[in-house]
C-alpha cells in the first residue's frame, strides 16, 4: 500500500503502516519527534510499534542533531545471513545433534566465550583489522575503560531476548545461516552513557520527553558521541561476522568441505545511525528498527521463530529514506505474552522447528508478532523479495 501521511509538529509523519493499528502510545511517541527543531523528516515502517526511548521502526532524519535514546541501547543491532550449496535433501531426519553443535560453538544468553576468538583461525575474518580495532578501545569512554575482557569475550557470542541463530531453507531448498544480535554489554554500556549525559544538557530541559535528548553538531559531547557510536556499530557488524564464520565452520565440519561452500554474506543493521545526503542537505539519519534499503541493497526481515525471514533488495525510496522495516515487528509486549501464552502454545506453534520450547521463551512465542506477510506486502515501494526462508533451527538464549 502507498504510505500514509500523518499531521505532525515541524515535519509529516510518513507511514507505511494502517495507524489504527499502531498503539496510541507509539502515535504520541513520533508526535514528539516530529515536532523536534532540529528534525528534518520521519519515516515510519510497517513493523511500527512502542519502543523504549522512540518508536521501534521509526527513521529519524535530524540536521547536526543526533538522540542517543533514539538510537537504542543495543548500538548497531541487525542481521546477517549467508546461503550455502547444501540442500534440505542433505540435513539428517533429527536435527537436534546440529543444533547442539551450533549451542556449543556460539554462546548464547549472558554467555561469552571463555577465550576471546582468535580471528586468525576463522579463514574469513584473517584480513579485518582487528588490531586496530581493538586498539581504538582505549579511546572509548572513561567509564568502558575495565570492560576490554569482557568485551574481547563476547566478541562472537548471541545474547539474549529476540536475538537468534537459525538453520534455514529457502524455496529452491538451499540451506541458509541466517543470525540476529548486536554490540552485546559493551554497547550497551556505552549507550547508557551517552543518554544520560545527552539528558543533563541545557538545550533538552525542556522537551517533552526526556529520552529525545540530542546532542548537537560541534560540540564535545557529540563528538565523543558519535566516535563511541561508530565503534559500537562496529563491534555489532564484527560480532554477527564472527558468529557466522563460528557457525558456518560447524556446518562444513559436519558435511565436508566437498559438499559444502558458502555464497554472499549479507549484514545489515537495524539500531544505527548513518551519514546520509537527502536532496542536497547532510543528515544524520538514524534508523531505530529500520533497515537501509537504497536501490540494490539487500537487506534482511526477519519475523518470529516460525515464520520464516526474506532476504529482500532495496528500491530506493527516498521518501521513506532509502529504508525499510528490520523485521515483522512485536503486536504485544512481553509481559502480555508472558500472561497469555503457556509452554503448550510454544510447542504447537514452532511444530517443526527444532529449538527450545521451554517456558523462558513464551516472550518470544510467533503470536506476539504481527503477520510477516502483510508487513512485507506493506512495504512493495521500499523493497523487492529476494527469497523466503523456513527455519529448520532456531536457537535462542
Amino acid at each position: 500500500m502507498p504510505y500514509q501521511t500523518l499531521k505532525g509538529g515541524r515535519v509529516p509523519i510518513r507511514m507505511w503502516a494502517d495507524p489504527d493499528t499502531v498503539e496510541d502510545i507509539a502515535l504520541d511517541q513520533l508526535r514528539n519527534v516530529s515536532a523536534l527543531p532540529w528534525v528534518e523528516g520521519l519515516a515510519v515502517m510497517p513493523d511500527v510499534h512502542y519502543g523504549k526511548g522512540t518508536t521501534v521502526g521509526s527513521v529519524i532524519a535530524m540536521r547536526d542533531a543526533v538522540s542517543p535514546a533514539a538510537v537504542g541501547v543495543d548500538i548497531g543491532c541487525g542481521m546477517t545471513a549467508a546461503g550455502s550449496s547444501l540442500t534440505v535433501e542433505d540435513m539428517p531426519d533429527d536435527l537436534a545433534g546440529i543444533r547442539h553443535r551450533l549451542e556449543r560453538a556460539v554462546p548464547v544468553g549472558r554467555g561469552a566465550h571463555r577465550q576471546p576468538v582468535d580471528p586468525s583461525g576463522l579463514p574469513s575474518l584473517k584480513e579485518r583489522g582487528w588490531y586496530d580495532f581493538w586498539k581504538a578501545f582505549d579511546d572509548l569512554h572513561p567509564a568502558v575503560r575495565a570492560r576490554l575482557g569482557r568485551a574481547r569475550k563476547q566478541m562472537g557470542s548471541l545474547g539474549g531476548g529476540n536475538h537468534f541463530l537459525e538453520l534455514c531453507a529457502d524455496g529452491d531448498g538451499a540451506i541458509w545461516l541466517v543470525l540476529h544480535s548486536g554490540s552485546r554489554n559493551i554497547g550497551n554500556e556505552l549507550a547508557e552513557h551517552h543518554v544520560e549525559a545527552a539528558r543533563r544538557l541545557p538545550h533538552n530541559q525542556d522537551l517533552p520527553d526526556a529520552d529525545l535528548a540530542v546532542f548537537l553538531s560541534g560540540t564535545t559531547t557529540m563528538d565523543a558521541y558519535r566516535h563511541d557510536l561508530f565503534w559500537a556499530q562496529e563491534y555489532a557488524r564484527r560480532n554477527r561476522a564472527m558468529m557466522m564464520a563460528l557457525a558456518q565452520d560447524v556446518v562444513t565440519k559436519r558435511f565436508g568441505e566437498a559438499r559444502c561452500t558458502w555464497g554472499e554474506v549479507i549484514s545489515c543493521h537495524h539500531n544505527y545511525v548513518a551519514e546520509e545526503e537527502y536532496d542536497g542537505v547532510d543528515l544524520l539519519v538514524t534508523r531505530k528498527g529500520a533497515i537501509r534499503a537504497a536501490s540494490g541493497d539487500l537487506g534482511i526481515i526477519p519475523g518470529s521463530m516460525a515464520t520464516g525471514t526474506y532476504i529482500v533488495r532495496g528500491l530506493g525510496n527516498e521518501t521513506a529514506f532509502n529504508s525499510a522495516s528490520h523485521g515483522a515487528g512485536r503486536r504485544m509486549s512481553r509481559t502480555k505474552a508472558r500472561r497469555t501464552y503457556t509452554v503448550d502454545d510454544v510447542v504447537e506453534q514452532t511444530r517443526g522447528v527444532e529449538c527450545r520450547k521451554d517456558g523462558g521463551i513464551i516472550d518470544e512465542i510467533p503470536a506476539a508478532y504481527k503477520d510477516l506477510e502483510t508487513v512485507i506486502e506493506a512495504q512493495s515501494d521500499l523493497v523487492e523479495v529476494v527469497a523466503h526462508l523456513r527455519q529448520l533451527i532456531c536457537i535462542k538464549g
